[in-house]
């Protein structure tokens, strides 16, 4: 299947047509999480957005190598060339073993994006495992004359780089304004500029992740290692980087620098950065008091929180909004979220009932287009989803004997649902995705003691369940093939 996709390229501040390098083949690479904390709601979007993505290329028949680094070294608390390593802090604070902190909190950011639905990525390779490529990477750095190393430390020689390469492509800023907002800390003096930044840092005695180099024991910059295992596993130059857009400055920035420093070229073709999550309106943060845990939206264990929220109500709560598109929580959107999400359920489900007609009053190939159309400009999942709920109102439409599908517009739809909502977008039923939801069940079980009295003539029990479950927000409705549920919008 052709399809003209375009991407909005961060580089270029424009959508483009996409362009692999190698016909029918993706190189793409994601930022993963710094492993010393429990995943949230900023781990939950890109993990969403960008397996949707990764679905929708392998949908297309691209053939993809989709790569998402474990950041365990190198990442200082305040993601520059100064302070305690985050995860060296959290295992001194727990008395831990490093390696024991990165393997609790890995495991437990796999847990939670397999209970989000999200596809594995090809390679999921760790910044501790590829120690030797970056070493060798701030080598061939040092030889190109755009670093310097002193007292163990190496650092990119940012005004030198701006002589041969524009430095600043990607986020818009210029050294000037960068030099503008930097101050001078305790133990950035060594370098040239306030601009540099450390390629490799010579560990202090504190420092327990370390490594044996050229220029004495320390660890690479965090910037270094996605650089490094970028080239390793999709080549110098690829198709796609990805990532939160709190990255695009310094982590992106420095990676390209990196790279072009190391290599002569630019490494990637295609920048795509999904947009923050906020909170009544704030920055999500722990400073803030606002920051809520992904098992805490699944518990509901957190004064802000009404209730708890699955996993599914969570993801599509994420695709409601546009990748790029600032997404506000709050109890109110999660709340409309779960119950868009239940009617869509609901409409699969029913169309599994509903009988075919001779002639069909909708025309499915027009709605199939639509929703192309939607993922081919720029992965538009709530243009997607809108017109997915032009489906759902045709199967209620068909069902309650207001419009008709022909047998084969019938077969088509129930492809187009299939194909978009379990295929590309990623939701399934609670019932599929947690062998512990019992809501399904219990509903079929009310249902059917409610069918029971009707037929018993007990129509005052019927009534009575009818209107107990309208008072928690669920419709009863009666058909010719029997009664059905849904939450009310």
């Amino acid at each position: 299947m052709s399809r003209k996709i375009q991407i909005y390229n961060t580089l270029t501040r424009k959508k483009e047509g996409f362009n692999p390098i190698v016909e029918n083949h993706v190189g793409m690479y994601v930022c993963g999480p710094t492993v010393y904390g429990d995943p949230h709601l900023g781990h939950a979007r890109p993990g969403i957005t960008f397996d949707v993505i990764f679905r929708y290329l392998k949908h297309a028949d691209y053939s993809v190598r989709y790569v998402r680094n474990i950041t365990d070294a190198g990442h200082l608390e305040n993601d520059a060339d100064e302070g305690e390593a985050k995860i060296d802090k959290k295992a001194r604070l727990e008395q831990l073993e490093p390696m024991e902190i990165v393997q609790f909190y890995t495991l437990s950011y796999h847990k939670a994006m397999e209970s989000l639905n999200c596809l594995s990525p090809s390679i999921e390779p760790r910044a501790t495992g590829h120690i030797i490529e970056q070493i060798e990477m701030v080598k061939k750095i040092l030889e190109n004359g755009f670093a310097y190393e002193i007292n163990g430390s190496v650092y990119l020689d940012v005004n030198k780089y701006n002589e041969k390469y524009p430095y600043g492509i990607l986020s818009g800023r210029n050294i000037e304004d960068t030099l503008e907002g930097t101050r001078e800390l305790d133990g950035q003096s060594e370098k040239k500029s306030s601009v540099d930044f450390a390629i490799w840092k010579n560990a202090s005695p504190e420092h327990i992740m370390r490594w044996p180099s050229p220029w004495g024991e320390g660890f690479p910059g965090w910037h270094m290692e996605c650089s490094a295992m970028s080239e390793k596993y999709l080549g110098k130059t690829f198709d796609i980087h990805g990532g939160g857009m709190d990255l695009v400055f310094p982590h992106h920035e420095a990676e390209i620098a990196q790279s072009n420093a190391c290599n002569d070229c630019n490494p990637v073709n295609y920048w795509m950065h999904n947009n923050m999550i906020t909170v009544d309106g704030k920055k999500m943060g722990k400073s803030l008091g606002n920051f809520i845990n992904l098992e805490e939206f699944f518990t509901g264990n957190h004064a802000k929180l009404d209730r708890a929220y699955s996993p599914m109500c969570i993801r599509f709560f994420i695709l409601q909004a546009h990748y790029r598109s600032t997404l506000d929580f709050s109890n109110e959107a999660l709340q409309a979220a779960e119950k868009g999400f239940t009617k869509l359920m609901n409409a699969i489900e029913t169309i599994e009932k509903i009988s075919a007609s001779e002639n069909s009053t909708f025309d499915v190939n027009d709605l199939e287009e639509k929703c192309y159309s939607a993922m081919d400009d720029d992965f538009n999942t709530p243009i997607l989803i809108s017109h997915l709920f032009d489906g759902v109102r045709i199967i209620n439409s068909v069902k309650d004997g207001k419009e008709s599908l022909s047998s084969s517009d019938l077969d088509k739809l129930k492809s187009i649902l299939n194909t978009f909502v379990r295929g590309i977008l990623g939701l399934v039923s609670e019932k599929e995705n947690n062998g512990n939801n019992l809501t399904n069940e219990v509903m079929d079980i009310v249902l059917k003691l409610r069918g029971n009295a009707k037929n018993n003539k007990d129509f005052d029990t019927a009534d009575l369940i009818r209107e107990e479950l309208d008072k928690i927000d669920i419709q009863v409705k009666d058909g010719r093939d029997g009664s059905s549920w849904e939450l009310k919008n």
